[in-house]
Formats: C-alpha cells, sequence, structure tokens
C-alpha cells in the first residue's frame, strides 16, 4: 500500500509539471505575452501588413517645395545708338594764321560724314570752307581731309569724340607770298549732346588745323557749332 500511495503522487508530480510547461508556451489569448517578448532577440523585429515601412534619416513633416519663379532675362541696351552713319553741318569760325605778322578771321560751315565700324572706332572725312577778306578781294580757305575717329559714353546722353584728319588745302585769293595750295591736317575733339528725337544731336567742337603755306607753318584753331543726323 505505502508504495502505491508514493507511485500515485509521483504521477500528480509530473503531471503538475508538464502543465506548468503548457501555460508558459501557449498562454491564453487574453493574456499579453510578457513571456514571448523576453525571449524574443533584441536584433529581430515584427513586421505588421498594412502599415509602411519606416523611412530613416527623416524627422518632423518636410516642408513644401518652394517653387522660385526665374528673372526675367535683363535687356541690356548699347551705349550708342545702332547707326553707323552720322552726318554734321554747321557753322564754323576759324581763324587763320597766314604768316607771323597777318592773322585772318574766317567764317564758314562745316560738312562731315562719319561710318562707325565698330562703336568705338569710326572712319571721318570732312570738308571745312570759310570766307575771308584779303587786301579788298574776297577769298576763300578750303579744307578737305580724312582719318579715325573714336568716342567715348559720358553721362547724361553725351558722347566725347576725337579725331585727327590729314588732307589737302586751298587759300585764295592769290598772294605774292606764294602757292595757293598747301597739304593741312586737323586733330581735335568735340561733344555730341543727344536730343530728344534719337537720330539728331547738337555738336561743339574745337580742333587745331595745321598748313603749309609760303614755305612756313600755319597752326589755326578751329571751333564749330551744328547738327548731328543718324541714319
Amino acid at each position: 500500500m505505502r508504495y502505491v500511495s508514493f507511485l500515485i503522487g509521483a504521477i500528480l508530480a509530473l503531471g503538475i509539471k508538464a502543465g506548468a510547461q503548457v501555460n508558459v508556451v501557449n498562454p491564453p489569448a487574453n493574456e499579453a505575452f510578457p513571456q514571448v517578448a523576453l525571449m524574443a532577440s533584441s536584433g529581430e523585429s515584427f513586421n505588421f501588413t498594412g502599415l509602411p515601412p519606416a523611412t530613416a534619416g527623416i524627422t518632423g513633416t518636410p516642408s513644401p517645395a518652394t517653387s522660385l519663379a526665374a528673372e526675367p532675362p535683363q535687356n541690356v541696351q548699347s551705349v550708342y545708338e545702332n547707326y553707323a552713319w552720322q552726318a554734321y553741318i554747321g557753322y564754323e569760325y576759324l581763324r587763320l594764321y597766314q604768316v607771323p605778322s597777318i592773322t585772318k578771321n574766317t567764317n564758314g560751315f562745316t560738312y562731315s560724314m562719319v561710318y562707325y565700324i565698330k562703336s568705338w572706332f569710326a572712319l571721318d572725312g570732312e570738308l571745312d570752307a570759310t570766307h575771308l577778306n584779303e587786301l579788298g578781294t574776297d577769298g576763300w580757305f578750303l579744307m578737305g581731309g580724312g582719318g579715325p575717329r573714336f568716342r567715348w559714353s559720358a553721362p547724361r546722353g553725351l558722347e566725347l569724340w576725337a579725331h585727327a584728319l590729314g588732307g589737302y588745302s586751298h587759300l585764295t585769293p592769290q598772294t605774292a607770298f606764294g602757292d595757293e595750295h598747301a597739304p593741312a591736317f586737323e586733330a581735335g575733339g568735340g561733344v555730341d549732346i543727344n536730343a530728344h528725337h534719337r537720330r539728331l544731336a547738337y555738336r561743339i567742337e574745337a580742333d587745331m588745323v595745321g598748313t603749309h603755306y609760303y614755305n612756313t607753318y600755319q597752326y589755326s584753331p578751329k571751333v564749330t557749332a551744328g547738327i548731328v543726323i543718324k541714319f
């Protein structure tokens, strides 16, 4: 009888131990999963269907992208109007140093034609004609020449320019001093004041005119003022 009681007690102990192991591995559905959470390794994670995967490196809500409108292109205007040709006509005063002891005040006009190869460089052709009186006889000083011209922009719509011309001259009336013809040159410059009408400008010019009459040299100052027509 004592052996039978011992056998029954051993069977009951084994049954209680097996039931405890079943409860740990398979807990009821209404309980949480503390044992499973403890047994799961730290490097594993559970994927739940229907949830988007997390994106690493993004914190917070990104601000919407701001589109910057492109600035309109800036139109660069030329310093000068796009007119290659300039015609000029104006009044001219020339103080002609004929010989060391004789000086003549002459008045007339200047006509020139300019063609700009570049915005700053042009070919310049000019004709001068001024009237004088020699010993009670009317006469003329005529000069024609050509050469380069250079110009620069200035504030308030001004154009500054300079030129150097070479050519030939004619002086009448005939005198006892010598020939009526002589080589000549002109060097100087001026300023063009652009008018409201873009094809017109007002010009003021000052030059030195050099000639070689009567075996001597003449250096005669000249000033002129007039109108420039651009085309």
